[in-house]
């Protein structure tokens, strides 16, 4: 599993049918899936969320989790995370699991983060074409890949 986390002021997601989710102060996640992705990815990514210090104490200092500050989450799957483009000018997504894998995962990374949060969690639409708007405090941005 691999995840771009972006410490926002605010963030939101729109679909095609113009349903639109948002948050304020927090983290917006894009998740992508692989293949042979499992319960021991979603426990270290969803650990390491609620953990990641990146939030400014009161010196300044990047001191403080989501968790901390209460922030807020918005999770976005994005298989386009896991494009290998070594060969050729047009990305491969052979890595990104297929929907049934992915939309369970997707879904139990969500009730994980949830319950290790204790914090609301907003989210966007799997597979949806969707539009994302952000404001990047920071800017902070930050990849991790559970295989790493």
């Amino acid at each position: 599993m691999r995840v771009v986390i972006q410490r926002v002021s605010r963030a939101s997601v729109t679909n095609d049918t113009s349903e639109k989710r948002s948050i304020q102060y927090g983290l917006l996640i894009f998740l992508g899936i692989e293949t042979n992705d499992g319960p021991d990815d979603i426990a270290f990514l969803t650990g390491k969320l609620a953990r990641l210090r990146i939030f400014d104490d009161q010196q300044g200092i990047m001191n403080l989790s989501v968790i901390d500050v209460k922030g807020e989450l918005l999770i976005i799957s994005q298989f386009t995370l896991l494009a290998e483009t070594r060969k050729g000018n047009r990305p491969s997504y052979i890595k990104a699991a297929r929907p049934e894998i992915a939309i369970p995962l997707y879904e139990s990374f969500i009730r994980s983060l949830k319950s290790t949060t204790g914090l609301e969690v907003q989210q966007g639409w799997f597979g949806a074409h969707m539009q994302v708007e952000l404001a990047n405090d920071g800017p902070v941005t930050i990849i991790i890949d559970s295989k790493n």
